[in-house]
């Protein structure tokens, strides 16, 4: 259902500010690349780390135009703006604190979500709701929450890309390419190895920063006290209430290559068991080592395993291995490697692969689908469904047994047990806190 403004700001508890003028995308084939009515207006919601560089790479693109810099870090959205001055060389950026003023601002068309985990999926959806175009980091919390995106993506009808640049990386691309053109013979086997967790331990409450809204950083996650670095990325990533840690941080750049390249019907694995370490009585509590085995529909059999220290990318290596020969990139900026040096020098000629080409970066992939509507390298379906697979390895290795899954009806075959661990935590009410 369609909503104006002042029906949004009154439903997320936000008080209505200043009216605006609600501008109109005009495509590229009308207007020249620079046309001020033609550019995608843009929020950002998240400004740490990711979201800053997420920012930086929609900067160099002249059919966008910034509107708001937005994080619950005051301070971020603060440095954001004057990082986005510096860069074009104008003013006139607006900050906020609260992302719900972003999402009810209607001269904004689109907006970057580049939060924790946590809130990819709840904030993607009201950003749907609120008529908006998404841009959001990747993944999601659990597969319940993935069901839900997909529903509400295919509701709103808006464009929907997920933040991840592994389809647009060359060595990705064309070992699935060989892959599934049989330049290995048929696949067999595939390794994942992923960096480890970290594991931080309990801290003492401290007070909140002067410029941190805690309530809206926490969101729908249950309460906890502000400690030193809770909101830190190598912290909050191995909180279970806010992510899943590196299975789901690194997992989601090999494995969806992995999946590619296995191309099963059904998509998902339909068996996975394994084991895993997670620690007890810990800051960080989801699995930080773990060792996975799946099966594919089609037989291909893929394991998934932790080795090293966390977030080392060197750590992060993929090979696939087909009755003919395998090939294998050993670290996430490594070159490649085959059985045959000839496999690696197979080209196509267009319309001789069964694969597509090789697509933009995420962000101008992003602008391109709003201005043609065309489909986005990533939709909300790929991000549910490579984050299907990787909470599947989260819940076997917690577990530490073997389930059988039914991609028809997007559960686990007989087993009640598993089956609780897919559910969405029971959101907190932090609207009115």
């Amino acid at each position: 259902m369609k909503q104006n403004r002042a029906s949004f700001m009154k439903r997320t508890g936000v008080a209505l500010g200043a009216s605006f003028a609600v501008p109109t995308i005009i495509p590229s084939r009308v207007l020249g690349q620079s046309a001020p009515s033609k550019k995608i207006t843009l929020g950002f919601i998240g400004l740490g780390g990711q979201g800053t560089g997420n920012l930086r790479m929609f900067l160099n693109y002249g059919d966008m135009q910034v509107i708001t810099l937005c994080d619950a870090y005051l301070g971020r959205a603060e440095a954001a703006r004057k990082l986005v001055e510096e860069t074009l060389g104008t003013t006139g950026y607006k900050v906020e604190q609260d992302f719900r003023t972003v999402l009810a601002d209607p001269t904004i068309d689109a907006v970057v979500i580049s939060t924790q985990d946590s809130w990819h999926v709840p904030m993607s959806i009201m950003a749907l709701e609120a008529g908006k175009h998404v841009f959001c980091e990747k993944p999601t919390l659990c597969i319940e929450q993935g069901q839900q995106l997909v529903a509400a993506a295919k509701k709103a009808g808006k464009v929907y890309q997920v933040g991840i640049e592994d389809r647009s990386m060359i060595h990705f691309h064309k070992m699935v390419e060989w892959a599934r053109n049989g330049a290995l013979g048929t696949l067999r086997r595939i390794e994942v190895q992923l960096p480890g967790g970290k594991d931080n331990l309990l801290e003492a409450e401290v007070p909140v920063p002067a410029d941190l809204d805690w309530n809206l950083w926490q969101g729908p996650a249950a309460w906890h006290s502000f400690t030193e670095n809770r909101t830190k990325i190598h912290y909050w990533r191995y909180i279970h209430d806010y992510s899943k840690g590196s299975l789901l941080d690194w997992g989601t750049h090999l494995v969806d290559t992995a999946q590619l390249a296995a191309n099963a019907p059904g998509i998902c694995p339909v068996e996975v068991s394994g084991t895993g370490y997670i620690p007890e009585g810990h800051l960080s509590d989801v699995p930080l080592t773990f060792d996975l085995l799946y099966r594919y529909s089609n037989g291909v059999e893929m394991q998934v395993k932790s080795a090293g220290r966390p977030a080392d990318s060197n750590m992060a290596t993929l090979r696939f291995e087909g009755d003919k020969g395998w090939i294998a990139r050993n670290g996430f900026n490594a070159g490649l490697e085959a059985s045959d040096p000839a496999i690696l020098q197979i080209r196509y000629a267009p319309g001789e692969s069964c694969y597509g080409k090789l697509p933009p970066r995420e962000q101008r992939d992003f602008l391109d689908a709003i201005e043609t509507g065309s489909k986005t390298t990533y939709t909300a379906e790929d991000m549910h469904l490579l984050s299907t697979t990787l909470h599947m390895g989260v819940i076997a290795a917690t577990l530490n047994r073997k389930m059988e899954w039914d991609n028809k009806k997007q559960q686990f075959i007989n087993d009640a047990e598993a089956n609780k661990l897919c559910k969405a935590p029971e959101p907190r009410i932090w609207q009115k806190a």
